[in-house]
């Protein structure tokens, strides 16, 4: 039986009334995403239209998940609200904080020991406040968010950016920062800009070697990593039925890859199939007798150009495997030029490692079909040069894949299990000899490869393809090969050829499995007490950020003219830091030191325009603050894409940086500036970024009449005496704007449940 399914079939109750509402409205037939959309109001019954990329919206999403990195921080912030147990659904996962580094076993007791404390508040703070909590061990948000709790139609918000991956199971599923969980777990709207559409139209149907993983990744070459920014990327067609339950949520996991706001594929007969046989038949049947609301209308499909803002075709059974890389996950190679690629780009051959597994691909269906070639190698008698790993998705998937055999298939070519958890893939690699900084090549069926993501080594060439092409490469132990046309000498000095990998979509057998590692929260969490010792270097309680002044800003410092790209990687790294993310002033000491400084090509060396020296970027930007001094960051395109991580936005405003100015800004981490009171500034033309000199002073001008749609004024006060001036753009709706005055939207949360 489903988790929350009185919460389900009250969606599914109320769906048909509010889409055909939605029509009317509109006057025409809606897209899947449209229709979702439309029912998840706050105000309920749609009553009026909203425009896309336009009209900001307040929803009401189903429920919330959150991983154990983010959700520290979210809970710190709910906490704050002073409300006595979440109001809708909601659950912590514990798998960010296990790094890998021997193999599953070893290291899932490992990282209980290092993060008890961390995973003793977690547990705690979810049994007070009504939250399902997930064990470590048990296995990756998004897999299990889809192997429990995702259902077509709904709506969810999580706290971590492959959150879309339940649109594989027809849900519009949004990745945000932890306040906007914190407000959705305090009882309040949820806002977002009405997204843009895309259409993906799919024909025909994958063979031989093509996988899921292949369409996004030629999608991703298509629209890039800001492509679908501001924008529902729905998938349809036969070619969309085609593909089993899990391989779309691959496609839809990795579309956080081209900025996409969620990605979503409309319920079919996979999806009927994934419910029963992850014991939700009773979800399925409610589905069912509402399937017509679940899919776009008949008009759409018959002439999409129409509904949808941008349109692109794929015809399945002409796409061959891709490859993506390295440092990027948008430059996408076609298999067959990939071998001239690696040669002509002087990337190293030699293939170190291949990893399988993560969030985007560790279903049963993506085990079984690499454990084939796994055992075609110990048939033909091939050796494996390459480190192989595997990763699944959840404790469910690895108890059911070992009992099938194929974890002894693995081992019996080199593979090394690793924990139900998200390890290299976010760097939670304790890779040996990363250290020295070589130049190597890995491959995995990750979702992100940016340098240094992986294992620290900014000289590691990090590519990215299915788990079938990654088992090939790493069984040939080279990036050249290509397994539908190379032959590999075997042990006994044979050429021989990989067939084909073949696999299940759903075990034969069903799912099985004797712990998931679920914990119920308490009935009753009144007397719950919530672990937080007052000496932690791991965990601290907040304190409310201050409101603003009422003045424009003047005085500012530069602290940093970021160069190029500036994802959260760069402005608050993961791998080790990751076990500060629940303590503000501690994991602050790595803000922006990945960004690369304009004025000297260095990453965390900074000018401290009050000693005339440079120093990190964390510590110049503490003198400033000791000095009561502000100040502006200044980045490039698509600054702050990658990670949903708030701390990319808590960091600065902690430490006393009032603006972020902009070329453009990736959607999560302008809306997580906006929620901690910051300033999240465009330039109006982006030439004016270089009119920004290394010891600038510079004021905002305009803040005592800032107005939606209203530019504010930069007014750049260079150390030769000269001024110069130019316009900003914002996004800034009114209420966002009394964020800022506030200080953060939390503080007006506090606010309203003190008025109370």
């Amino acid at each position: 039986m489903a988790f929350d399914l009185d919460m389900i079939k009250g969606v599914y109750a109320r769906l048909q009334e509010r889409v055909e509402a939605a029509r009317k409205i509109e006057g025409r037939a809606l897209t899947l995403a449209e229709k979702i959309l439309y029912s998840h109001l706050w105000e309920g019954t749609p009553s009026q239209v909203y425009e896309r990329g336009k009209s900001y919206v307040d929803f009401a999403p189903d429920r919330v998940a959150m991983q154990d990195a983010t959700a520290q921080m979210a809970l710190l912030q709910f906490m704050q609200a002073g409300r006595p147990q979440v109001a809708v659904p909601s659950t912590v996962h514990c798998d960010h904080l296990i790094q890998a580094e021997v193999g599953a076993v070893a290291d899932l007791q490992t990282a209980k020991d290092k993060n008890k404390e961390v995973y003793d508040f977690l547990a705690s703070v979810s049994n007070k406040y009504g939250i399902g909590f997930w064990k470590p061990g048990a296995g990756i948000i998004h897999q299990v968010v889809l192997e429990n709790y995702a259902f077509p139609g709904g709506m969810m918000i999580g706290t971590d950016s492959h959150t879309p991956n339940a649109g594989g199971l027809g849900m519009v599923a949004i990745g945000v920062g932890g306040a906007d969980a914190s407000d959705v777990m305090s009882g309040l709207a949820w806002e977002l800009k009405m997204p843009k559409l895309i259409g993906v139209k799919l024909t025909g149907k994958l063979s031989g070697w093509a996988a899921a993983k292949d369409v996004i990744l030629w999608v991703a070459g298509q629209l890039t990593v800001k492509g679908g920014t501001g924008c529902i990327v729905e998938y349809f067609g036969e070619g969309a039925e085609s593909l089993s339950c899990t391989g779309k949520g691959t496609i839809c996991n990795m579309g956080a890859e081209i900025g996409a706001t969620t990605s979503i594929f409309a319920y079919d007969q996979k999806m009927d199939a994934y419910l029963r046989s992850t014991a939700r038949a009773d979800v399925a049947d409610a589905a069912n007798a509402v399937a017509g609301y679940l899919r776009a209308d008949d008009e759409v499909y018959a002439n999409p150009a129409a509904y949808y803002d941008q349109l692109i075709e794929l015809d399945l059974s002409t796409l061959e495997p891709h490859v993506n890389g390295p440092f990027t996950p948008d430059l996408a190679w076609p298999l067959s030029k990939f071998a001239t690629a690696v040669k002509e780009n002087g990337w190293p051959e030699v293939l170190s490692v291949g990893l399988i597994g993560s969030c985007t691909n560790s279903s049963y269906e993506d085990i079984s079909r690499a454990a084939s070639l796994a055992q075609q190698a110990v048939d033909k008698k091939l050796v494996v040069t390459s480190e192989y790993t595997i990763t699944p998705g959840s404790e469910q998937v690895r108890f059911t894949v070992d009992r099938d055999g194929f974890l002894d298939t693995f081992a019996q070519i080199g593979g090394v299990v690793l924990a139900n958890a998200c390890g290299p893939c976010i760097g939670q690699w304790a890779r040996h000899g990363a250290e020295k900084g070589e130049k190597n090549s890995i491959i995995t069926s990750f979702n992100r490869n940016f340098s240094k993501r992986a294992d620290g080594n900014p000289n590691t060439h990090s590519f990215v393809a299915s788990p079938e092409i990654v088992t090939a490469l790493a069984i040939a132990g080279r990036l050249t090969f290509d397994p539908r046309t190379d032959t590999i000498t075997n042990s006994e000095g044979v050429e021989v050829m990989l067939d084909e990998p073949s696999g299940w979509e759903l075990p034969s057998k069903g799912f099985a499995v004797e712990d998931a590692g679920y914990q119920a929260p308490a009935e009753d969490g009144s007397k719950v007490q919530v672990l937080v010792s007052p000496t932690s270097d791991r965990l601290q309680l907040l304190e409310p950020f201050k409101a603003w002044e009422g003045t424009d800003l003047k005085g500012l410092k530069l602290l940093i003219k970021a160069k190029g790209k500036c994802t959260t990687d760069h402005i608050s790294m993961a791998g080790p830091w990751l076990k500060y993310r629940g303590h503000l002033d501690n994991i602050s000491n790595n803000m922006l030191i990945g960004a690369v400084n304009f004025y000297n090509e260095k990453t965390n060396t900074v000018k401290n325009q009050l000693t005339g020296t440079y120093g990190e970027v964390p510590a110049v930007q503490r003198d400033y603050k000791a000095h009561g001094i502000g100040t502006i960051v200044v980045g490039d395109e698509n600054y702050g894409e990658g990670s949903s991580r708030e701390h990319a936005a808590m960091e600065p405003r902690f430490l006393g940086a009032r603006a972020i100015l902009v070329k453009s800004f990736a959607r999560i981490h302008e809306t997580n500036l906006k929620k901690q009171g910051m300033l999240a500034l465009t330039f109006a033309n982006t030439a004016d970024y270089d009119k920004i000199q290394e010891d600038d002073t510079i004021d905002i001008t305009g803040l005592q009449t800032f107005a939606p749609g209203v530019q504010l004024t930069i007014v750049l006060h260079h150390s030769d005496g000269t001024t110069e001036e130019f316009p900003v753009n914002h996004t800034y709706n009114e209420q966002q704007i009394e964020w800022f005055k506030e200080g953060s939207a939390l503080n007006i949360i506090r606010k309203s449940v003190n008025a109370a």
